[in-house]
């Protein structure tokens, strides 16, 4: 297994490649400014050594102590559901991380708000709907 490059942006990892149109409608959406212009600036990962990895798995794949604040997994969920709802992880690789899904059209919004301290990850996961799914404030 390939161990996950060291960036300083967030890694959107991709685990699902039943369809790459959807990965690239996913792709197209994260790339996209949200409402308030912000962009989501990530560094993609599309390799099918990843493949069906869930995301503690992915997590393991890192050097230790090098994914900073977030890591975004692109899974079946995100890839296959029609607001692709990805799995974004706070503190990964750390005792208290947390999970939390979002739409993909606002990613730019909260990866920017937990990577310039501008929100607290508790702010936008109490934010989050009843389904756990973040859309947006």
């Amino acid at each position: 297994m390939k161990v996950l490059p060291q960036v300083d942006s967030p890694l959107l990892v991709r685990t699902d490649f039943s369809d790459d149109s959807a990965w690239q409608a996913l792709l197209a959406v994260v790339d996209a400014p949200s409402a308030a212009g912000a962009r989501a600036n990530t560094h993609i990962v599309d390799d099918a050594a990843y493949t069906d990895l869930t995301a503690a798995q992915v997590v393991e794949q890192a050097p230790a102590g090098r994914l900073g604040e977030l890591l975004i997994v692109a899974d079946k969920t995100a890839v296959t559901a029609p607001d692709m709802p990805l799995l974004v992880i706070h503190r990964p690789g750390t005792p208290d991380h947390e999970g939390l899904r979002v739409v993909a059209a606002q990613l730019g919004s909260v990866a920017n708000a937990v990577t310039g301290a501008t929100r607290e990850w508790d702010e936008i996961a109490d934010a989050a709907d009843d389904e756990g799914v973040f859309r947006g404030f």
